[in-house]
């Protein structure tokens, strides 16, 4: 078995988890308005350690959602985790931000769309089939009440992006998850086994977050 350290800091979610295995063994996260991820990310990787009755020696790997999302959690989380892959010698593995926000729901019939706030009518989605497989590419996309129009299946609309369109996307097929708003740390635990037990790591030195867009310095 592999035991695995997951951050996931791409929204206001900063969320931990160690796994054996993938078999959660503890898990903190807090999601606030203010962005908590520099304050609380290595007391929850501590807490967890402790809880699991590990030390950073029986870390295995460390994994990582690499976005899209928020431009700063994305650089805490990654640059938290290149750094215990460099000190410990370990693999870097990354995690498709919107696949861990899909997995979050069980669908029977239609697609799922995670969608991630990106300011204004805006957001970062991606379709993905109720078995999780990803059918279309991951963009930025702004949203008025036309959008999907072409989508004649039920639409399962997760995530704080989602929520916010609730007044635009009023046609019957949308449905809406109010309680889902972020992705988490728990959804990693087997994503991140399942890469580990296939060697897909990532270059530690030159691994960047998917950003999608470039950073707007807000005044």
């Amino acid at each position: 078995m592999a035991y695995i350290l997951n951050l996931e800091t791409a929204t206001k979610n900063c969320s931990v988890s160690i796994a054996n295995g993938g078999k959660v063994l503890a898990v903190r996260e807090i999601a606030t308005e203010n962005f908590s991820h520099a304050e609380k990310l290595h007391v929850f990787i501590e807490e967890c350690l402790q809880e699991a009755n590990l030390t950073f020696q029986n870390i295995n790997a460390v994994a990582v959602s690499k976005g899209p999302g928020s431009y700063t959690g994305l650089r805490i989380g990654v640059s938290a985790a290149k750094g215990f892959c460099y000190a410990l010698n370990i693999p870097l593995i990354s995690v498709d931000t919107l696949e861990l926000l899909a997995k979050k729901v069980t669908i029977e019939n239609g697609i799922i769309v995670p969608m991630i706030d990106a300011r204004r009518m805006e957001v970062y989605t991606a379709f993905f089939g109720n078995d999780y497989t990803k059918i279309s590419e991951t963009e930025a996309k702004v949203i008025d009440e036309n959008s999907f129009f072409e989508v004649q299946v039920p639409m399962h609309l997760v995530g704080d992006g989602a929520i916010k369109l609730k007044s635009v996307l009023t046609d019957t097929k949308f449905n809406f998850y109010d309680e889902i708003l972020y992705p988490s740390a728990l959804e990693m635990c087997q994503l991140s086994f399942d890469k580990f037990k296939i060697s897909d790591f990532e270059d530690v030195a030159y691994f960047e977050p998917f950003y999608l867009k470039d950073f707007v310095l807000n005044k």
